[in-house]
C-alpha cells in the first residue's frame, strides 16, 4: 500500500478520524515481514502445531484454520470495535496491524507459563489439554465411534464409577500411561450407544464425538438456531 500511495501515513493526512486496519501472516516489520505463508505454516511456526500433531508416522492437520481466524480475523473485528470507542472519545482514528501468527501466542498461554516458569516445556500430546492426561482423552468404542473424555476436577470419581475402573488406576499421577490403557480397554467393552446411556445417567463430562450432520441436526443446537442465539 505504501508503494502505491494508500499506506496509513498518507491516508491519516486526508482524514485523521481513519481507523486503518493491516493484517498480515508475521506483521509489518521483521525478518519474516515478506514470506509467504498459510495457516499450516504460521501454526506450525509458533509452537501451536507441535503442542497436538498425532504421532510422527501419522501427523493430523487440524480440523480448522486457527490462525486465519482466531489469529487473524477475531483480533480485527475486536481492535476496530475498540478503535471505535477511542475515536468516540478523542476523534482521531489510528492504525492497527495484526499478526496472524503472532497472535496465536495467546492459545500457548498454558504451555509458554509451564516453560518460562517450571522449565517444564510441553511435548506434542503430554499435556492434559493435549491428550497427555487419562481425564482429557479419546477414547474407541466396541463400535469404531470414539468418546471425548474429560472429567476433569470432581467428574473424575464418578466416570471412574461408571467405567468401573481398578482403584490400581484411579491415581492416574502415579502411572498416567497405565491408566490410559485401562481406561481405553473399559471403553473398548461397549459401543457408542451404550456408554451414551450410561453417561446421560450420571453426568461426568463424557460425550461421543459426532459427525458434522449429526451436530447441526442435534436439539440443543437447533433449538439455539430458531431462538436467534
Amino acid at each position: 500500500m505504501a508503494r502505491l500511495g494508500l499506506d496509513y501515513s498518507e491516508i491519516e493526512k486526508i482524514n485523521p478520524r481513519v481507523i486503518y486496519c493491516s493484517m498480515t501472516g508475521y506483521g509489518q516489520d521483521g525478518p519474516k515481514r515478506d514470506v509467504a505463508g498459510h495457516d499450516l505454516n504460521y501454526i506450525g511456526d509458533t509452537g501451536l502445531l507441535a503442542l497436538s500433531m498425532g504421532a510422527p508416522e501419522r501427523p493430523v492437520v487440524p480440523p480448522t484454520l486457527i490462525a486465519d481466524i482466531a489469529g487473524g480475523a477475531y483480533p480485527t473485528v475486536i481492535n476496530v470495535l475498540l478503535a471505535l470507542q477511542q475515536r468516540a472519545r478523542t476523534g482521531r482514528g489510528c492504525y492497527l496491524d495484526i499478526s496472524m501468527a503472532a497472535n496465536l501466542f495467546l492459545f500457548t498461554y498454558w504451555a509458554l507459563g509451564n516453560g518460562r516458569a517450571a522449565g517444564m516445556w510441553p511435548g506434542n500430546g503430554t499435556d492434559l489439554a493435549t491428550g497427555g492426561s487419562p481425564r482429557y482423552h479419546l477414547y474407541p468404542t466396541a463400535d469404531g465411534k470414539i468418546i471425548a473424555v474429560a472429567p476433569l476436577e470432581k467428574f473424575w470419581d464418578t466416570f471412574c464409577d461408571i467405567i468401573e475402573l481398578d482403584a490400581s488406576f484411579r491415581d492416574d499421577a502415579r502411572d498416567p500411561n497405565a491408566t490410559v490403557r485401562a481406561v481405553a480397554a473399559a471403553i473398548r467393552g461397549r459401543t457408542a450407544e451404550e456408554w451414551c446411556k450410561c453417561f446421560v445417567a450420571r453426568d461426568c463430562c463424557c460425550s461421543i464425538v459426532t459427525t458434522l450432520q449429526e451436530a447441526i441436526a442435534d436439539p440443543q443446537f437447533r433449538h439455539l438456531s430458531t431462538t436467534g442465539l
